[in-house]
């Protein structure tokens, strides 16, 4: 509260101008003299009377206390609020390759780093063992082949037996089933890539032997990368695909918005959450298993609407939330109806309009009606 005080100023004057008067009247004895004093003795009570008039004009004026406070105008504005989750980035198609028989590397054919394609062969294994088998099946299949065609031939022209041209028959399809065989084993000797992506690991060296499920080579399409993230049963019904989110990666200090492209609609029965997907755009560098911070915006007001710092809220002795706005020389309380809250600010529903004056300060121990003053 600001007060102007004025009694001690007034207490200091009137003292010394009486003094004043009082040597005045026991001046010399002349008439000249008198004459004088008593002018000087009129002129004093003169400026005395103004004196006190100001006086009484600033103890008046002291009378009346205010408050010194800041007030600030209303802006309606789109209310959001947001689930904050923590994501990891991963790749739709990220394979980590091994042999499909056991053997010893022959060949390497790709380095950290290239791009290969789809059913490019990686790497190989030792296979001379099958392909010479391959080699002596064939010689016996051709042999075999052309004594089908001959009693093929012979059987056309109703010569020999039907026993006979179905041996011949069935041996030519024994032996070209042994052969397909061998050969799909010579192929799973190789390491062959089943996608279009970049070499990000080699794990094998030459000479190096391998088996089944031993790692070798893994492959990534980083042009096919997507964040993952796992949300609380309790939002299944306000998380749905194409909801608006803000991703932020700490580790690189970059942001982006997007959508959500996938909401899981079935709830993990473990830990009671269901998942959701958001695409990420391949011209941007992002790195599998990366730490993503996914803000999931889960309410959207209809209509642009007031918003207000949460501290600004006061509450009286019914719980009832109110707010102090200025009206001109006074404050006024108004009470208002609370929406969402979402980062230190609440929705104001209703009780507040654009022409309201909001106290944004010095409304502590503030009461309606008290008089104000707002700062310049």
């Amino acid at each position: 509260m600001y007060t102007i005080q004025s009694k001690k100023m007034k207490q200091f004057i009137i003292p010394v101008l009486s003094s004043s008067l009082f040597l005045a009247s026991c001046g010399g004895g002349d008439s000249e003299s008198l004459t004088d004093l008593k002018a000087q003795q009129a002129e004093l009570k003169t400026q005395l009377s103004e004196i006190s008039t100001k006086i009484s004009k600033l103890e008046g004026d002291s009378a009346k206390k205010f408050t010194l406070v800041e007030a600030g105008v209303l802006t309606p504005a789109i209310f959001k609020t947001y689930i904050n989750v923590q994501g990891r980035v991963d790749a739709e198609e990220s394979v980590s390759l091994s042999s499909e028989m056991p053997g010893t590397i022959t060949k390497i054919n790709v380095k950290t780093g290239e791009q290969v394609v789809k059913g490019q062969v990686l790497a190989e294994t030792d296979a001379r063992a099958l392909q010479q088998s391959i080699s002596d099946l064939q010689t016996n299949a051709e042999l075999v082949n052309q004594l089908y065609e001959k009693q093929k031939a012979l059987w056309e022209q109703k010569i020999g037996t039907e026993v006979q041209f179905l041996q011949a028959k069935t041996q030519k399809e024994s032996m070209e089933k042994k052969l397909a065989t061998l050969q799909e084993q010579v192929r799973m000797t190789k390491i062959i890539s089943p996608i279009n992506g970049t070499v990000d690991a080699v794990d094998i060296k030459l000479g190096q032997l391998t088996a089944p499920g031993m790692p070798a080579i893994r492959v990534i399409n980083f042009n096919n990368l997507k964040l993952k993230a796992d949300l609380a049963e309790s939002y299944a019904s306000r998380v749905h695909k194409g909801a608006e989110v803000i991703i932020k990666f700490p580790d690189s200090n970059d942001s982006l918005n997007s959508y959500i492209s996938y909401s899981s609609r079935a709830i993990n029965t473990l830990n009671r959450t269901f998942g959701v997907e958001i695409a990420l755009d391949d011209k941007k560098e992002y790195h599998p298993n990366q730490i993503a911070i996914i803000n999931i915006n889960d309410y959207k007001s209809a209509k642009p609407v007031i918003s207000i710092p949460l501290n600004y809220i006061q509450k009286d002795l019914k719980g009832t939330p109110f707010v102090l706005l200025a009206d001109g020389k006074k404050a006024a309380k108004r009470m208002v109806t609370l929406g969402k809250e979402y980062n230190g600010r609440v929705e104001i529903t209703q009780g507040l309009s654009e022409t309201d004056l909001l106290i944004m300060s010095g409304y502590d121990g503030l009461n309606d009606g008290d008089a104000i003053e707002i700062k310049k």
